[in-house]
């Protein structure tokens, strides 16, 4: 029984390897995973006292628990049910298609990787490109919401950009999930995005089995706190003006929220720019009548090479300005109070209020001074003609650069020249002809408040 026994080296090296992954598995690996999850747990809890909205324990649910409570919901096996029956399959096999959607649905949020990473450069990107303005934050209005409420930011769509600007500028009151369309579910920006907490939506598809997974999911999440932010028109506007609000997430949140469990509120967020980067892009696209922008990744590294090149030769400008405005929440346990909330009256309402706070910057309102003009203008005709736009909004969040009016049509004018919207010819400025579907498109952003 002690008598040694002769092994060949390799086999050796094999035992002893897997005696190696078998205590690293049983005993290591547990404690290890142990002592960073309470680290983790800790930093969290010592986060949430800095945050206007703390982050719930839903976000920081492990993926795969998520997955697994997701694909065992009950309306979820309903579903699979009725999936098997309509469309003559067993249940294993609609079940295995469901929990499918499932895995590509469900984020997996890293606090370490949202806080430690994608705040600092969402920060270092936003500041770099534009001049960030942050109008009617609504400070006091977000800390008299209940803390225990589901808040949903509700924002147009302006560019892509938004995604960047929004985290940003959302960085102290809580980390926003995000639904996103198919553009990201490219490796490795899908795993980023995951890891920001973000949830992929299929726009196109019309699967009912799809559909009720993914509300589910929603219904969940909204449950669970979870700080959202939405685009109610459910994709980039490619004429610059807002568009009718699709229900999609909407209606999901709204048909999933139970009155007696926390309250959900609404808050319009309202974005605007001075130069959106995929303009010439989506004015393109709105001509043809698709939405196929065709934006090769070639393109996109040449462009942020060039950008690159001119910041390191001192030749770099920012974008112009880029301005966030938020509006009066709504509290869908005010809306349904006496009746179910109607999902097309509030979508509307939320649109309106979005509207209602769009950010007036100089190069929008020096569009529309060119697009109204029957001629060309002279110099003291467009100041003239700026000045007396500006007094036809009242109300509106008019952003001028050093709070200075004439600096803010000086801006405009030049920016539109220097791109090429506007030329100059015997000290009077028209529209050119390559420009005006640019100049209408940033125009167009601010048409609605001069209705």
């Amino acid at each position: 029984m002690f008598q040694p026994v002769a092994l060949p080296l390799w086999l050796l090296v094999v035992i002893l390897l897997f005696a190696a992954v078998t205590f690293a598995s049983h005993f290591l690996f547990p404690s290890v995973r142990w002592f960073f999850r309470r680290r983790m747990e800790k930093a969290v809890a010592q986060l949430n006292t800095r945050l206007t909205r703390p982050i719930e324990p839903f976000k920081l649910a492990r993926r795969h628990d998520m997955i697994q409570r997701l694909i065992y919901d009950g309306a979820v096996w309903a579903a699979i049910s009725d999936h098997a029956k309509s469309e003559g399959v067993p249940e294993n096999v609609a079940f295995e298609r469901a929990r499918r959607y499932a895995r590509e649905i469900v984020p997996s949020f890293s606090t370490t990787f949202y806080y430690g990473f994608a705040i600092g450069l969402a920060r270092f990107i936003s500041r770099r490109l534009y001049r960030v303005r942050l109008g009617h934050h609504a400070a006091e209005t977000l800390a008299n919401i209940d803390r225990d409420a589901t808040v949903v930011f509700v924002m147009n769509h302006r560019s892509n950009m938004d995604y960047v600007l929004v985290t940003y500028l959302a960085a102290e009151q809580s980390a926003l999930s995000y639904a996103v369309g198919e553009w990201a579910r490219v490796w490795p920006l899908s795993r980023l995005i995951r890891a920001m907490g973000a949830y992929f939506i299929r726009r196109k598809s019309r699967g009912d089995l799809y559909r009720r997974v993914l509300a589910r999911y929603v219904a969940l999440a909204t449950e669970g706190g979870v700080t959202q932010a939405v685009f109610p028109e459910g994709g980039l506007s490619l004429d610059g003006a807002l568009a009718k609000p699709k229900l999609g997430i909407l209606r999901y949140i709204v048909d999933g929220y139970d009155p007696e469990t926390r309250d959900v509120v609404f808050i319009p967020v309202a974005i605007n720019y001075d130069r959106v980067f995929e303009d010439k892009i989506l004015v393109a696209a709105g001509q043809r009548g698709d939405r196929r922008f065709g934006a090769r990744i070639s393109v996109v590294l040449k462009y942020i090479w060039r950008i690159t090149w001119h910041w390191a030769t001192g030749r770099y400008h920012r974008f112009g300005y880029a301005a966030v405005s938020f509006g009066a929440p709504v509290s869908l346990r005010a809306v349904s109070a006496d009746a179910p909330a109607e999902i097309d009256a509030l979508a509307e309402d939320l649109m309106h209020r979005i509207g209602a706070v769009v950010p007036v910057l100089p190069v929008p309102l020096a569009a529309s001074v060119f697009l109204a003009a029957k001629a060309p203008l002279s110099h003291t005709d467009y100041s003239e003609a700026f000045v007396a736009l500006v007094d036809a909004m009242p109300e509106a969040h008019i952003h001028a650069p050093r709070e200075d009016m004439a600096y803010a049509l000086e801006y405009g004018l030049r920016n539109l020249v220097g791109r090429g919207f506007v030329s100059e010819a015997e000290g009077r400025y028209q529209i050119t002809e390559e420009g005006q579907p640019l100049v209408q498109y940033y125009a167009n952003s601010i048409a609605h408040l001069l209705r």
